[in-house]
């Protein structure tokens, strides 16, 4: 993709990176809520659930405003295809199918900063460690369904909702680990 080894190094990643990467954050984050602030369990569980349920319509507005955002001009469109659209020409390579810290540490200092900025004093700890766990999950979730057999029906259809998006229409089913958004925004596939 790039002609320097260097750039091309930071645009391909294992998919156990993000998790050496972010599960550090997300421990350093229970600790703040709980031994440094002590936050009550209850009141932890709720910001971590808030900062999960947010996650889930970030992904899917994520990756149907941004990621598939194609501009007409043509460093946009180069723009474009290091971010996604070589993950829609080679959707099975292994080592683009996470996103690289070179993307995702930036991506989520922004995010830190919004939500600290936004968010009652102290409550940005319970509410990121959601968040970056609902990212988490979206990140590995998004490996396997490239590169696992399921066998539960849950999975199966996971699975078929994210190919159906790579080999049918990639304009319906941007909901990756979580399908919720894609029906409420109508951008589901037919039932067909």
């Amino acid at each position: 993709m790039f002609k320097s080894d260097f750039m091309e190094s930071l645009s391909k990643v294992k998919y156990y990176v993000p998790l050496i990467v972010y599960i550090p954050v997300i421990g350093y984050l229970f600790y703040k809520s709980f031994a440094e602030i002590n936050m009550s369990v209850i009141s932890f569980a709720g910001w971590f659930l808030l900062g999960l349920a947010i996650w889930t319509i970030t992904e899917y507005i994520l990756h149907r405003y941004v990621f598939h955002f194609e501009p007409d001009v043509a460093w946009g469109k180069k723009i474009h295809f290091i971010f996604h659209g070589v993950h829609h020409d080679y959707p099975n390579d292994a080592n683009r199918l996470v996103m690289p810290p070179s993307a995702s540490i930036p991506m989520a200092l922004g995010f830190y900063f919004l939500f600290d900025w936004l968010l009652p004093e102290t409550k940005v700890y319970p509410f990121f460690s959601g968040f970056m766990i609902g990212y988490l999950f979206y990140d590995m979730v998004h490996y396997a369904l490239h590169h696992a057999n399921f066998k539960s029906g849950f999975w199966k259809k996971l699975k078929q909702h994210h190919m159906l998006h790579h080999y049918s229409d990639s304009t319906k089913g941007y909901g990756v680990s979580w399908t919720f958004w894609d029906h409420i925004f109508k951008s589901n596939f037919d039932k067909r």
